[in-house]
């Protein structure tokens, strides 16, 4: 199968967030940056595009104006290990930007994010129709998802 590249639309700020990004994820690195030629519809030597890696998935940002922006039909999803990396993925990302519900955030260019620890999906997908009911609840009321709050209302306790 090809590989699947996303491509993210910036006004001007495609090579800032991409140094961001690979600021936050590990084994992560900008690749290429690509200017305006003259003639374009932005000045010339300006940054068209920037390719960049968030450890190993590619990704591109465009500078191609102000005409389209991001709103939460998108997001990118962060599978993390424990509640050590949610706390670090949500601090790092959200910083400048904007809490959300039920773990998504807004980071500082609009982007939207989950942040999502192992294990949650299992509890609200269990047979115990009533465990995966009180995590719903209790995840309802969390913008940051807390693993330990999440299992105590899985538990009952």
């Amino acid at each position: 199968m090809p590989r699947i590249t996303p491509n993210l639309w910036f006004d001007t700020q495609g090579l800032e967030a991409a140094e961001f990004y690979v600021s936050v994820f590990p084994n992560s690195k900008v690749t290429d940056v690509t200017h305006y030629a003259e003639g374009g519809p932005r000045p010339a030597g300006s940054v068209l595009t920037v390719n960049f890696e968030l450890d190993g998935q590619q990704f591109t940002a465009i500078n191609g104006g102000p005409e389209f922006t991001f709103d939460e039909a998108i997001s990118l999803l962060v599978n993390c290990a424990d509640q050590n990396e949610v706390d670090y993925y949500w601090d790092k990302l959200s910083e400048g930007g904007e809490e959300g519900p039920c773990g998504w955030l807004k980071d500082k260019f609009g982007l939207s994010w989950q942040v999502c620890p192992a294990g949650w999906e299992a509890m609200l997908n269990s047979a115990d129709h009533e465990g995966a009911a009180r995590a719903m609840q209790a995840m309802y009321g969390m913008k940051k998802l807390d693993l330990a709050a999440l299992q105590a209302a899985f538990d009952g306790s």
